[in-house]
């Protein structure tokens, strides 16, 4: 770790966090039968399968997971799916990435599912530096980290959550 990295959350504050937001997504769909979780990849995704695996231990509620892979360096939307948009065509999706800066990622996101029905989009970021200048708004968040514009924000999620830290550099 470089001097200049604070630790902001280590391995145990992320899987709090995980489960509040866990407990959040369940509440706010105890009567579906299936969701979608759809991570951005590939932090977002990780923290997706996290997600799952501890809405799975505290629900019955069947988890579909999409990855969703977008070119950032493009101006205009450009992005891939590993399923077939027929797998989340009218159900819930919960969109999933690790930190919310401007917004263009989640908002990028969300135009993967524009023009497919649904019967509503969640947005889960495990921290959220209120930078945005897309009108994005987050429905589950981790923590809300007041920050400078040239402050980084690092973010290591392992999957099964052996190296997981949150860095301020």
């Amino acid at each position: 770790m470089a001097e200049s990295q604070l630790l902001i959350l280590d391995k145990k504050q992320i899987q709090q966090k995980i489960n509040r937001i866990a407990y959040q997504i369940l509440e706010d769909n105890l009567n579906e039968k299936e969701i979608v979780l759809a991570g951005i990849w590939d932090r977002g995704y990780k923290l997706a399968l996290r997600l799952q695996k501890t809405l799975s231990e505290i629900c019955g509620i069947k988890i579909i997971m999409l990855r969703i892979d977008l070119d950032r360096l493009n101006s205009k939307l450009v992005a891939n799916t590993d399923l077939d948009e027929s797998r989340w065509k009218n159900k819930v999706i919960i969109l999933v990435d690790d930190v919310l800066n401007s917004g263009k990622t989640l908002a990028y996101g969300l135009g993967v599912f524009i023009n497919t029905p649904h019967k509503k989009i969640r947005t889960v970021v495990l921290i959220d530096r209120s930078h945005k200048i897309f009108p994005i708004a987050t429905d589950f968040v981790g923590m809300q980290l007041a920050t400078v514009l040239k402050e980084h924000v690092d973010v290591i999620i392992d999957v099964e959550g052996e190296e997981d830290r949150v860095y301020l550099s």
